[in-house]
Parts: C-alpha cells; structure tokens; sequence
C-alpha cells in the first residue's frame, strides 16, 4: 500500500521558517566572530557553537511544525529509518564562515522513502521532495517542490543554456579532509581545466547546486560530502529541469555524497569526464 501522502505545501513553509531561524543565528554571530568557540570533529573539518545553536533552531521549528517527520541533521545526527525524514545542514560552507568568507548557507530538504503517495503516481525511489537553501549574505532563497518547479526568492528558475562543456563554467570541491579518492578525483579536475570555461570552487556544495539550479553554473561534481550537503541542492537542480546524480550510478539521489550535476546538454558529457578515473566507490572516514 502507498504511504501517505505528504503535506508539501506545509512541510515547505515549515523548511523556510526553520532556515531563517538558523540563519539569524548564523548572521549574529558573523558580525563578532572572535568569541566563537571552535573544535576540530576531524581533519580540517571545524564546528563552532553557531553550527549547534543554528541547528537547534532550525530543528525547533521543524519539530513543532512536522512533528511525524524524522531528522538527520549534521551535528546532532540521526538516522533514516526509512520515514519521511528532514535533512538539515544549518552551515554548509563553516569554514568560509569562521575566516569572514561570505559564501555560506543552510540546507533543509525532506526526503520522501519510496512507495510514498505524489501527485502524479507512487514514489519508486527515496527521493528529494523539498528543498530549501538559503544565502543569509545575500538573502537569496532558493526552494523546490517535488514535480512543482524550483525558485530563487519567488521566482522560477531554470538550469543554464550552454550546449556543450567547452562552453560551460564549472563548479568543484577538492578533496579536504579525506583524501583517499583524490586519485579519482585529480583527472577529472585537470580535464575540467583545459577543457571548459571555467572552473569555480568556492566552498559550500548546497549553493554550488543552487547556482546550477539558477543558471549561473553550467555543471558541477564533488567527492566525499554529506548528504545534508546535497540533499536540497539535489532536488533544486532536478526542479530546474537540470540532471542531478550519483556519480557512480548506483543511488536514486547522491545520498553518499559523490555527485554530478549540469543542465540536461552538459551532464552527459560532464559525466564522462569524471568516469574513466573512477574506481570503486570510497568508503567514508571515521572521525
């Protein structure tokens, strides 16, 4: 038997609500960040108390709001036990934000497992049905609703033009705190540079999806991330008529966080750059 069927319309208010409640965190403490208290939880990977408090904020909001919607949240945890479950990243981009960087955002999506009841059939496949990224620096909200269409502070946005990925600027993250796939990652960046535009790498994997999703990158791949990370980026993308996959092919969304994603010219063939240096799929390091 199907699911139930989602309340989307609700469970998006709710994610913009809970965005704004850890964005505000977020920009309070951006204007004095020399009293920030910051730990390592790995190699180069840093968390302050704004990374905890924006995150408590952002799960007040949606524990209040959607009460019979799990979580999994970047750092307090949580696991997909196979219900309609939120994932919150309430900073994507912590170390742009501790050096006074302003390109950072908060990720909320909700993922609906398969045999959930949509509008236009059965869910086959977990699968991304809300997204919301948003920019507090500059108060760009990007949002999605599964089958619905995907916008940029109300507006809907579509994925770029560009024919092909000699033409296209492209958006990367290099390997920086495990770097056990870097030899599968390494050629495709070496083909991206001689063979493209462009390419950009800018330190927040969510608005490195938004700006696929608005256009303002033809493409984007990354190793190793979270899938917090890429969970809203992954449906804003698809929304915005543009491809968003697991690089290896093997999950419905890059939930193990090695991803693609370009408009539907470009992917293809910034999927093939990538595969030949792919081996096998790497395993995620202990903290």
């Amino acid at each position: 038997m199907p699911l139930s069927r989602l309340p989307l319309s609700a469970c998006l208010d709710a994610a913009v609500t809970a965005a704004h409640a850890a964005a505000a965190i977020l920009q309070a403490y951006a204007s004095d960040r020399s009293s920030l208290v910051i730990s390592n939880k790995m190699h180069n990977d840093l968390v302050s108390q704004a990374d905890h408090e924006a995150e408590q904020a952002c799960i007040s909001v949606l524990m209040e709001r959607t009460p019979d919607i799990d979580i999994v949240a970047e750092e307090s945890g949580g696991v997909n036990t196979g219900r309609p479950t939120w994932y919150i990243d309430p900073l994507d981009g912590t170390t742009n934000f501790l050096h006074g960087i302003p390109h950072y955002a908060v990720s909320v999506a909700l993922i609906a497992p398969a045999g959930t009841q949509m509008d236009n059939g059965v869910l086959t496949q977990d699968t991304p049905v809300i997204a919301v990224v948003y920019d507090p620096n500059r108060e760009e909200l990007f949002t999605a609703m599964y089958g619905v269409g995907a916008w940029l502070n109300g507006s809907r946005i579509q994925t770029s033009s560009s024919k092909k990925l000699a033409d296209s600027v492209l958006a990367t993250g290099f390997p920086f705190r495990d770097f056990s796939f870097s030899d599968q990652y390494m050629p495709s960046l070496n083909t991206a540079i001689t063979g493209s535009r462009g390419v950009r790498r800018m330190g927040a994997a969510a608005l490195d999806l938004a700006w696929v999703a608005c256009g303002r990158y033809d493409g984007y791949w990354e190793m190793g991330l979270a899938p917090w990370d890429v969970a809203a980026g992954t449906l804003l993308v698809r929304e915005a008529k543009g491809v968003c996959q697991d690089l290896y092919q093997e999950e419905p969304w890059p939930v193990s966080g090695h991803v693609y994603a370009g408009n539907a010219h470009i992917a293809d063939e910034l999927l093939g750059m990538v595969r030949p240096s792919l081996t096998q799929r790497p395993t995620k390091p202990k903290p």
